[in-house]
C-alpha cells in the first residue's frame, strides 16, 4: 500500500502543504498520523477517492488509478451500455476507435489496459488488429477481448492474440464484470 506525505499530496494537487493539512485535519482527506509525531500520511486509495469526489485531476496517478479500455467498433448501443456499466467515477476510462487505423493511433496515445475488438467491423480487420497488437512488445500484456457476431459464421479466435471472447448477443454487465476482474487482477483500482 503506497502512502503519501502532505508535501507529496500538495505537489500532486498543486496546492500548498498547509492546504493539505487543513483537508486532513477537517476530515475531508482521510489518512493517519505517525505515532509520536504530527506527521500525516495519506494512503493512495484515499487520495484518489478524494480527488475524484472533488473533481480534481488525477495527474500522474491516473495511469495507476484508472482502468483504460479501448473499444474498437461502431456499435453505438453497445458502447453506451458499456459506458453505463463502467462509469468514470468507478475508475474506468473508455475511448472508442471506429477502425483498425484509428485503433493503432488511439493505442499509442491512450496506452489501454484492455482493448475490446468488435468483430462486426470486419473479421479480417479485427483479426489484423489483434495480431498487430501482439506483435508489438509494448502491448504484450494488454488484455484483448474479441466480440464475435452471431451471424451464423464459424469465427475462431487465435488464443495467442485474444485473451477472451464473447459471442453476441451477450449481457453487457457480464462483459463489464469480466473487465473489472481482468484489469483488477493487474492493477489496484479505487
Amino acid at each position: 500500500m503506497k502512502v503519501f506525505t502532505t508535501g507529496q499530496v500538495a505537489k500532486i494537487c498543486k496546492v500548498a502543504p498547509r492546504t493539505v493539512s487543513k483537508w486532513f485535519d477537517s476530515g475531508r482527506l482521510k489518512g493517519y498520523r505517525i505515532p509520536g509525531s504530527q506527521d500525516r500520511r495519506i494512503p493512495r486509495e484515499y487520495l484518489i477517492k478524494f480527488l475524484k469526489e472533488h473533481g480534481m485531476p488525477l495527474g500522474d496517478l491516473e495511469d495507476e488509478a484508472m482502468a483504460k479500455v479501448l473499444f474498437v467498433g461502431q456499435d453505438q448501443l453497445l458502447i453506451e451500455n458499456l459506458k453505463k456499466q463502467l462509469p468514470l467515477e468507478r475508475s474506468f476510462k473508455i475511448q472508442v476507435a471506429a477502425s483498425g487505423f484509428e485503433a493503432g493511433i488511439q493505442a499509442e496515445s491512450f496506452h489501454p489496459d484492455c482493448i475490446v475488438v468488435d468483430y462486426s467491423i470486419g473479421r479480417i480487420d479485427a483479426q489484423q488488429i489483434c495480431q498487430n497488437l501482439r506483435r508489438n512488445p509494448e502491448y504484450a500484456e494488454t488484455i484483448v477481448i474479441a466480440l464475435l457476431p452471431d451471424d451464423g459464421s464459424q469465427i475462431t479466435v487465435d488464443r495467442a492474440h485474444v485473451n477472451e471472447s464473447f459471442k453476441k448477443p451477450f449481457d453487457v454487465a457480464l462483459l463489464a464484470e469480466r473487465l473489472r476482474t481482468l484489469i483488477g487482477a493487474r492493477k489496484e483500482l479505487v
